[in-house]
């Protein structure tokens, strides 16, 4: 059904001629097919039977769908804000953000999910460690300079390090966050785990006042292979300067234990104490507190005066509301507010001086904030208690995490009481319902003890899906944050998307079935070889050797050398790859790829006053003849006639006298009349190019 087929393209009048064409196929004795045979009355109703199930299995319900996909282990992926890393610029001193902190790009927001510390740590030099020799890499912290730098030399070797030299370290036990901007010329394949590194391993340290020591740390580049981020931790002792590098800077370095790169790295740009944001836009924020004295609140948003404030007085109990205190004598649900700055306040509870107060205890004080824009739609209406009673919501394209209900009820003396409900929460008495955050609609599944109970949004964020995937280097502005700070992101962002809609997971489910795991044709073969996780691959070509009931696999990799090599650790990789798809009786084998030169002699007509001609002729023969930087593939027959025609059609030819082209190795390539038959694993490159040229002179027809 998942799979299916418009069953309801056939009307009963041609169901019904279809199924009396076909009685003579079954029986030769029927031969009365007028309406009055007691068969063709019995047809008709079959007939007419198999119409209505035929539209009823094709007008399939989405729930009914959606649980058919959902037994299959394809479910709709909920939808996902983009996630970016900011770098700081023209920081002072250190300065608090507040939790939903805007930074706009345009009419693009992106947010903090907490309050954090912008620090005015900044990178001052990098530099590189390589046989002993110190190297300055410090342009790469310029954001105007794009140059690559082989930061381990040119033979990387256990041993080696680069050292990043810094203004500051966090505290003990502070995380910090590196972006690493690699030379993006080579198509690395994604890996399947992103901190697993296979082509070399690396131990991080920072100078303290204990010495060297060891740093936490989670690589997603790969060693350097890649661009991505470097999470590091630091460790339980406070940084030092440190006297081995001029300056005496503080210093975080990374040493290769192991080095067995197939490309050496090679980074453009390194971009040091980052900090997360999400691409979305909040509309109203609830905050969770354990304090029940004095309770700071760190928010932008609170400026706009929309601020409510609930508090728990008895273990697992519902919420009360509390307002300010009218006066310093008043008795009542209170609280009294001390404002520290903008966006920051501090709300102070006092049960002895006011007689009611919140109990400590997980999430004791919760305080709602909303903005303008939301204010006079949060009220979404009353829980009537039917099944599947739909709310339409004030916003679409609501970020799940984000969203929050507040439900108003009475208890049993009639006194107002506040629950905040969380989507698809489960359980006795409460109330399940679960966000289409897309269309922004909520479905109550059961209302439980809710009925009657009146709901008003308490978190509703808004995001953009793809649209928060944006490029790198880009310069953002911060709400309330002077204009001479600005904030740069160096690496892209990723992960947005809206929820999945029906039609994609099905799309998804088909594409899944239709996908070969199993390697059975040559095609199989070259496409899992290709897609072997974080090496280059750049041509591959499987046949099948019937002598040996083998199939074999030629692999050229991508490298900066003139004929790449295939390494021993990359053939591993492309066999442990293989092991998991080959049939059990199917024996596999990779080999590395031949290059067979191909020498070219000849003499060609030119024509007169033409200049460059050499040039010209040389360059369009190693075009026809290189394999290695063309799209042609290992073992493809080098025709004489398409090298011959390429060049007899340049201008400056008047016409080729005599052409030959011969393999220099004639056991891994042979000639077919003038054509190379190279082997399954050979490529052709150029080899002596010896071409006699004379001008032609039109006189006569001789040169």
């Amino acid at each position: 059904m998942l799979n299916y087929k418009n069953l309801d393209d056939k009307t009963f009048e041609e169901a019904y001629s279809e199924a009396v064409m076909q009685i003579p196929l079954y029986s030769k004795e029927w031969t009365n097919h007028n309406p009055s045979d007691p068969g063709i009355t019995i047809l008709e109703i079959l007939t007419a039977f198999e119409t209505i199930q035929r539209g009823s299995i094709n007008h399939m319900s989405a729930e009914v769908r959606q649980n058919l996909l959902k037994m299959t282990g394809f479910e709709a992926a909920r939808g996902k804000c983009a996630r970016l890393l900011l770098a700081a610029e023209g920081v002072e001193d250190p300065f608090v953000v507040a939790a939903n902190q805007r930074f706009l790009l345009g009419d693009l927001s992106f947010e903090t999910n907490r309050m954090l510390e912008i620090g005015s740590y900044r990178l001052t030099g990098i530099y590189g460690m390589h046989n002993g020799s110190l190297t300055d890499y410090t342009f790469l912290t310029d954001r105007e300079v794009q140059l690559p730098a082989a930061v381990f030399g040119e033979h990387p070797a256990e041993g080696d390090s680069i050292w990043f030299a810094a203004s500051g370290l966090p505290g003990a036990g502070e995380d910090m966050i590196f972006y690493v901007t690699c030379d993006g010329r080579f198509q690395r394949n994604p890996s399947r785990e992103k901190t697993v590194n296979v082509f070399a391993d690396m131990k991080w340290e920072c100078y303290t006042e204990n010495g060297y020591l060891e740093m936490s740390v989670r690589d997603m580049t790969g060693a350097f292979l890649t661009s991505g981020e470097i999470r590091l931790r630091m460790p339980r002792a406070e940084g030092e300067r440190c006297p081995d590098l001029p300056g005496s800077p503080y210093v975080i370095r990374a040493t290769l234990t192991r080095a067995e790169y197939d490309i050496r790295p090679r980074l453009t740009g390194v971009d040091g104490f980052l900090f997360e944001v999400w691409q979305k836009d909040t509309k109203a924020a609830c905050h969770s507190f354990n304090k029940v004295n004095r309770v700071p609140l760190v928010s932008d948003m609170a400026e706009e005066g929309n601020v409510l404030v609930f508090c728990r007085e008895e273990r697992g109990s519902s919420y009360r509301k509390y307002e300010i205190a009218p006066s310093p004598d008043a008795v009542g649900r209170y609280f009294e507010l001390e404002r520290e700055g903008f966006g920051m306040n501090a709300f102070c509870f006092d049960k002895k001086k006011f007689g009611y107060g919140p109990e400590k205890q997980r999430g004791a004080v919760r305080i709602v904030v909303y903005s303008n824009e939301i204010i006079h739609s949060y009220d979404l209406g009353t829980v009537l208690g039917f099944d599947d009673q739909e709310i339409v919501l004030p916003m679409q394209k609501i970020v799940p995490d984000s969203f929050t209900i507040l439900a108003r009820r009475e208890d049993e003396n009639g006194e107002k009481i506040y629950d905040f409900v969380r989507p698809e929460r489960y359980g006795e008495d409460e109330m399940t319902y679960h966000l289409l955050e897309n269309e922004g609609k909520i479905i109550i599944e059961d209302a439980g003890a809710f009925v009657g109970a009146r709901l008003f949004v308490a978190g509703l964020s808004i995001n953009r899906g793809e649209e928060g995937n944006i490029r790198s280097r880009n310069y953002f502005r911060a709400e309330g944050v002077p204009e001479e700070i600005r904030f740069f992101n160096p690496g892209p962002g990723t992960g947005g998307a809206y929820r999945e809609t029906l039609q994609e997971v099905r799309k998804r489910f088909l594409d899944d079935i239709r996908k070969p795991y199993a390697a059975v044709t040559a095609s199989d073969y070259e496409r899992i070889v290709r897609e072997t996780p974080q090496l280059c691959i750049e041509k591959v070509k499987a046949v099948f050797d019937s002598g040996h009931n083998k199939v074999q696999i030629a692999v050229m990799p991508q490298g900066i050398e003139a004929f790449p090599k295939l390494s021993p650790l990359y053939k591993k990789l492309i066999m442990q790859n293989l092991e998991s798809h080959r049939l059990l009786t199917t024996a596999v084998e990779v080999l590395p790829p031949v290059y067979v030169p191909v020498n070219v002699q000849g003499m060609i007509y030119v024509k007169r006053y033409y200049e460059n001609c050499r040039e010209q002729i040389e360059q369009t023969i190693r075009e026809r003849i290189d394999y290695i930087h063309s799209d042609r593939n290992f073992g493809d027959i080098l025709k004489f006639s398409e090298v011959f025609h390429a060049v007899e059609e340049l201008e400056c030819v008047e016409s080729i006298y005599d052409l030959s082209l011969r393999p220099k190795n004639a056991s891994q390539a042979k000639m077919q009349e003038e054509d190379i038959v190279p082997k399954a694993n050979c490529l052709c490159c150029v080899g002596t190019i010896s071409i006699e040229l004379s001008v032609f002179s039109g006189e006569n027809g001789e040169a």
